[in-house]
């Protein structure tokens, strides 16, 4: 059971505001936008801070613009502005948003780094992607790029950046190379996390601003915990 981590508006980690965009550092747990579990979504906690800083009456705007898994932390992006929206829609669909993940795992994969290629065929009644190694019938291409970032003592930190954006594509592809994610126990891990999450976070996010102009790269902090801590020692 994944705990109700959005239990006041104080609780929100804001890494980046402007007039157009605001990024926030999601928690495991927490749900970006609503969905049939009924839960309070991510997005209205971001409309509740922004109501509340600024004063406004009635509605406040908020696009999602992307979203995480439900178990996953690190960065999330929304556009404050109408005007914004659409022009951050089309730096994720042209790809001109770099986004690098971190995931703690369990077992080193055969080289310090490399390149991932699968094809991956969703199943909506588990909810979960399998990875072939050629392309089946309904399956699309998957591709990422990993590096081996630190050994710990039973787990190793792997930088992860993808070039395509498939459903749970790390979680498959790590988990299809003998490699699944700390607490993950739907790709294979053996036990889960204290906290219903899986350690796989979004660490960086970097873009050219969509009305600036201007370069921008944003860091969130992993969650507090002992083996996270470690990979930041």
């Amino acid at each position: 059971m994944h705990k109700k981590l959005l239990s006041n508006k104080n609780n929100l980690q804001v890494l980046y505001e402007d007039n157009h965009i605001i990024v926030v550092n999601k928690r495991a747990g927490d749900i970006v936008q609503g969905d049939k579990t009924g839960d309070k979504p991510l997005s209205d906690v971001v409309k509740e801070y922004i109501k509340d800083k600024y004063n406004k009456p009635g509605h406040v705007y908020l696009g999602v613009v992307h979203r995480l898994d439900r178990p996953t932390s690190g960065l999330v992006m929304f556009a404050k502005t109408s005007k914004a929206l659409p022009r951050l829609n089309k730096l994720f669909l042209t790809k001109d948003v770099k986004k690098t993940y971190w995931a703690v795992v369990k077992n080193k994969p055969q080289s310090h780094e490399g390149t991932l290629i699968n094809w991956l065929k969703k199943n909506p009644k588990n909810n979960k992607s399998t990875a072939y190694p050629k392309e089946v019938k309904d399956s699309k291409k998957a591709v990422l790029h990993y590096k081996l970032l630190k050994a710990l003592d039973r787990y190793y930190l792997l930088e992860i950046n993808l070039e395509t954006g498939r459903h749970h594509q790390i979680r498959s592809q790590l988990s299809n190379i003998g490699s699944p994610i700390k607490g993950d126990l739907k790709y294979g891990f053996d036990r889960s996390n204290n906290d219903g999450s899986i350690s796989l976070h979004a660490r960086f996010i970097e873009f050219i601003h969509p009305v600036k102009k201007e370069p921008i790269k944003i860091s969130a902090p992993p969650p507090k915990d002992v083996i996270w801590d470690a990979c930041l020692a």
